[in-house]
């Protein structure tokens, strides 16, 4: 993939870079984020992954990551955060929360509710 751009407005990317499938970092950062797949799918994420820096795609360029990296990307294209280690699905959650564009949707989510 070359950027990110088909999924500006429209999805949070959150890219999951690692030397290697096998790494232990990489295999648990999956495992947490497939066991609460529901509540990232409510918040429009999308799970991308890298571990191949050989192929020197042009996200791995751009993010530059060394070894295990997490980035999570607003659906504004802004890099929202960056951890060197696995981080939990309420972790995530709660960043995407905060987000101001998160926040509208809640807000119209209620509102949409009270008028049905």
């Amino acid at each position: 993939m070359a950027d990110l751009s088909e999924f500006r407005w429209k999805k949070r990317p959150v890219l999951v870079f690692a030397d290697s499938a096998d790494d232990p970092a990489f295999i648990e950062q999956m495992e947490l984020l497939h066991s609460r797949e529901e509540e990232l799918r409510e918040r429009d994420v999308i799970v991308l992954t890298d571990t191949d820096p050989e192929a020197r795609s042009p996200l791995r360029l751009q993010m530059r990551p060394r070894g295990f990296m997490l980035v999570l990307v607003g659906k504004d294209g802004g890099n929202k955060l960056r951890k060197p280690f696995p981080w939990s699905v309420r972790e995530i959650t709660r960043s995407i929360d905060k987000m101001p564009m998160r926040q509208r949707e809640i807000r119209e989510e209620k509102e949409a509710a009270r008028e049905r």
